[in-house]
């Protein structure tokens, strides 16, 4: 399907700010996303209301559908990208209500720590232990879906790769949006696709390898795409062609069928990356699907919003 108008326009908008994006400090990384993540929850504010949760290493919120159905006892633990090294709870917040805003069940939005302060274990660390928090609120780990987006989407692999490996009990389902599972750097689509991306560049993914692996690319928690996806849920991925960590989303398909794990990859044509948090078409359908995969994984039937236009009566 061709791109619409707007969408085409937005690619080269896109495209046109990249080379600013070079010059770019951490520091503004981390506030043009908090921003954007703030721009996202004041459209959806009389959508969604947002809950804290206090811990003492990292921040992090429920984010709660005004539509949700009670009892509230299903949840998506969503983890943000951003290279490891930007996004905050501001910015984990705007997605997270869309995701609240879609799905109709808790949103549990966690701001891990970030590198180069923080470096590998701190962010998985961080996601194990918002993991646990909702094992031990009650929550059924059937009835608990992860999601994340770009390094957050790696981040949730290899969160599920350990809490397999810790033996705890796995969650109904993954959502990985352009998952940045290969901090080696090494599939095809970071070369073939440098000058086709309108939005990642190459050198600024391997500053972030150094600030955040330090020398732990090379291991499974790191890089999924070099772990073992045996005994894994089931798998919504999503990529745009035109992305450089095309290859990433790709080889963790790949690797999940070799492990017999249902799973399926939607590769939207003429897309970046992390097309579904921008709000055109492409990205609107994408967000309708992975909504609709996890109310179905954690036991939940579908919606149909045209009947809703108010809070139900209680």
């Amino acid at each position: 399907m061709p791109l619409t108008l707007g969408t085409r326009l937005l690619r080269m908008q896109l495209r046109l700010t990249k080379p600013i994006a070079r010059f770019a400090t951490i520091e503004d990384a981390r506030k043009a996303q908090d921003q954007l993540g703030r721009m996202t929850t004041e459209i959806l504010k009389t959508k969604v209301v947002f809950q804290p949760v206090e811990f003492e290493r990292f921040a992090a919120c429920f984010a709660n559908s005004i539509f949700c159905e009670e009892p509230c006892d299903r949840a998506v633990l969503y983890l943000h990208g951003g290279g490891y090294t930007a996004g905050g709870l501001d910015y984990a917040k705007g997605f997270g209500a869309l995701l609240a805003s879609q799905t109709r069940v808790s949103v549990f939005c966690v701001a891990y720590r970030l590198a180069p302060e923080h470096k590998f274990p701190a962010a998985q660390d961080d996601a194990m232990e918002a993991y646990q928090y909702l094992l031990d609120s009650g929550y059924k780990p059937e009835q608990i879906a992860i999601a994340g987006e770009s390094a957050g989407g790696g981040l949730a692999l290899s969160l599920v790769l350990r809490i397999r490996d810790e033996g705890k009990p796995m969650p109904a389902c993954i959502v990985g949006i352009s998952p940045w599972a290969d901090l080696t750097l090494s599939g095809s689509s970071y070369n073939n696709n440098v000058r086709l991306d309108p939005t990642l560049i190459r050198e600024s993914l391997a500053y972030y390898v150094i600030a955040y692996a330090a020398g732990h690319e090379d291991e499974a928690y790191v890089s999924p795409v070099l772990g073992d996806f045996t005994g894994f849920p089931p798998t919504l991925l999503f990529a745009g062609s035109d992305e450089i960590l095309l290859s990433d989303a790709k080889t963790v398909h790949k690797l999940l069928k070799k492990a017999n794990v249902e799973n399926k990859l939607v590769v939207e044509e003429g897309m970046w990356h992390v097309y579904p948090l921008y709000g055109t078409p492409e990205g609107k359908r994408a967000v309708e699907e992975m909504s609709a995969f996890i109310r179905t994984r954690i036991g939940l039937d579908q919606l149909n919003f045209a009947e809703e236009t108010t809070p139900p009566v209680k």
